[in-house]
């Protein structure tokens, strides 16, 4: 046997065996009547940050708290302890004048992780701690799982992303990330508001996976025998919203693609997607830039954050780079400059870059598209809108004024990854089902992530929509970027895990 098996057994009989000793001592409170699972409800004045941060107030009051046993200190007379709330940990001052023996013995009989509620004067102690002075308390639950060993925590990343709440209990800094995702959510909400916005909710299973090229979840709904999907976008029902008549529309929320998990990419993420009639791409850019710079300033203080060693500054404007520009600073390869697919082709070949269908099948805008991921997104490291992607990847949007071959699309950058995508939307039904149909030939030759034709859509599409701009942005990645978080999964509360059992 390896000495790491054996060390693990090991722990595991450690475990159980403080278990069992843990539930004795439930065992022994129930047959005396004192059982915590009884506790329905305590009444709780205050929460621990507000204490501490404002002393002054608080100083010789009595103050009602309840949280988490997290540490215990002293066997005589007197017992220190912490507890952690919702907000922070603060010092118990438990002794034997205030409480009396018994109560003490009980106090000094509660396991690390217990639940207890306390009533007690706020004072601070020599050496300058805000603490509380019991003189009341009680245990309202009882934790039989203890939590890690206090020095060592939970650092393997496996336990951690699986056991996120004793993660969260353990590192507080994993408690801050997921409330700074609250601020921001929050932040995203009132910018839009603000201007005019109404949120709406659209449906999360649908016959069709549309408004994104992307694998999709599959399920079967019973009643009505049918295939479903989990929405990969809410693009195609927002705009439908356009066509009803609200001019403002967003909606945050969940989107599912059965993809690969890595350190950007988890198969359920969120989303803020929004569209405005009469408005095109230059104000989608406006809106983008100012939301993230407005959401980062009020949960940092700042526009600026540090990211892998760089200073990100959100601040608009940001920079406003074409595709091609992109491309050709990045490699020096210019194809505004070719005339025909296949010089594009032979650059390609040149440059060994590899294409999912076979390259005697790509345009010059596919290769100009796979150039920019290949050669040009890694060095976009401050925030950067790039500009005009060709037609051929852009299906949703609308050509380029003034060039067929591209389009009037951008998306967002920092740090070499993808943070936002914004058109100029396609609203010719004529046009629109060309390019469904366009993407129905590349589902035939193997591209499994190329749209769907939603016929409900262009049936909205044929009623008419009005000029429109849209925007998605990644909620989970803007949060990585604003937290300093380099793997999706410190960012979402719950991430996607296999089961122990696989």
């Amino acid at each position: 046997m390896s000495d790491e098996r054996q060390v693990a057994m090991e722990n595991e009989l450690n475990l159980n065996e403080q278990m069992m000793q843990r539930i004795e001592k439930l065992k022994t409170l129930q047959e005396e009547g004192r059982d915590p699972f009884d506790v329905y409800k305590v009444n709780v004045d205050f929460d621990s940050k507000q204490i501490k941060d404002n002393f002054e107030e608080f100083e010789g009051k009595e103050v009602t708290l309840a949280g988490r046993l997290m540490s215990k200190r002293g066997q005589g007379k007197v017992v220190f302890a912490d507890i952690l709330d919702k907000s922070d940990r603060i010092q118990l001052f438990v002794k034997i004048d205030n409480v009396g023996e018994d109560k003490l013995n009980d106090f000094k009989s509660f396991n690390i992780g217990d639940f207890v509620w306390v009533k007690g004067e706020v004072f601070k102690t020599k050496m300058g701690e805000v603490s509380v002075k019991v003189r009341e308390f009680e245990l309202i639950s009882k934790s039989i799982r203890p939590l890690p060993e206090k020095f060592h925590g939970l650092k393997d990343p496996d336990l951690r992303y699986r056991h996120r709440e004793v993660d969260m209990i353990m590192n507080p800094g994993v408690r801050e990330k997921i409330a700074k995702r609250s601020a921001i959510i929050s932040g995203i909400r009132s910018f839009l508001t603000d201007r005019g916005f109404m949120e709406v909710e659209t449906p999360t299973l649908s016959p069709i996976a549309g408004g994104a090229a992307a694998r999709p979840f599959i399920t079967h709904h019973n009643s009505l025998n049918i295939d479903m999907y989990l929405r990969i976008a809410t693009e195609l029902y927002l705009k439908r919203c356009i066509v009803a008549g609200f001019d403002k529309v967003f909606e945050i929320g969940k989107n599912f693609r059965n993809e690969g998990i890595d350190q950007t990419h988890n198969p359920e993420f969120t989303c803020i997607e929004l569209y405005e009639a009469f408005a095109d791409y230059n104000d989608m850019m406006e809106i983008a830039e100012n939301m993230v710079a407005y959401v980062c300033e009020k949960v940092n203080g700042t526009t600026k954050v540090m990211y892998k060693g760089n200073e990100i500054d959100f601040a608009p404007p940001w920079n406003r780079v074409t595709m091609a520009d992109a491309v050709k600073d990045a490699c020096g390869v210019d194809f505004m400059a070719m005339t025909s697919d296949e010089e594009a082709r032979e650059v390609a070949k040149k440059h060994n870059v590899e294409m999912k269908k076979d390259l005697s099948l790509c345009t010059r805008g596919e290769l100009l598209n796979t150039f920019f991921e290949e050669f040009a997104e890694e060095k976009l490291i401050q925030p950067t809108f790039i500009l005009d992607y060709p037609v051929e990847v852009s299906p949703l949007t609308k050509k380029k004024r003034g060039n067929e071959m591209l389009t009037e699309r951008f998306e967002g950058f920092v740090c070499g990854k993808e943070l936002c995508n914004a058109y100029s939307e396609l609203n010719d039904p004529i046009v629109q089902r060309e390019r469904f149909q366009q993407q129905a030939k590349e589902r035939e030759l193997g591209d499994d992530e190329a749209y769907m034709l939603d016929e409900e859509f262009m049936h909205a599409l044929e009623v008419g929509m009005p000029p429109t701009g849209g925007l998605g942005i990644g909620i989970d990645r803007l949060i990585m970027f604003l937290t300093e978080s380099y793997s999706i999964r410190d960012v979402i509360i719950f991430p996607t895990m296999k089961p122990v059992n696989k």
